[in-house]
């Protein structure tokens, strides 16, 4: 059997992950995807199959702001924008997807990022 790939193992473990983690019109899911260059997160009512928020290095409103920063720095700015627009639609409560990858670096950054700026989870 041919041994899997690193990308094939990610999406093995967020498989197993949303078996478990579902976002509700109430709690919705907090999605992070992360590729070399950009990082990706959403807020996501699985319920109603619909995106509510959503941030990404590629943003028109956060490119210029991101030009001179490290990666680090990018994935804590996108988590605290996530968290701003979500705050203004009304969502204050999310569950956290991180994605099958690992609670560490640059997620880890824009889960906090995003805790600071007012969401809870």
């Amino acid at each position: 059997m041919a041994k899997a790939t690193r990308e094939q193992a990610r999406q093995r473990r967020h498989a197993r992950v949303r078996r478990k983690v579902a976002g509700t019109a109430e709690r919705p899911r907090l999605n992070v995807y992360r590729s070399n260059q950009h990082i990706y997160a959403q807020v996501i009512d699985d319920v109603a199959g619909q995106t509510l928020v959503s941030a990404s290095t590629l943003d028109k409103d956060l490119r210029s702001e991101l030009t001179d920063l490290s990666s680090e720095d990018r994935a804590k700015a996108v988590g605290r924008v996530v968290a701003e627009r979500a705050s203004a639609k009304g969502i204050g409560t999310v569950v956290f997807d991180r994605g099958g990858y690992p609670y560490h670096g640059r997620v880890k950054l824009l889960a906090e990022a995003s805790r600071e700026a007012g969401l809870t989870f």
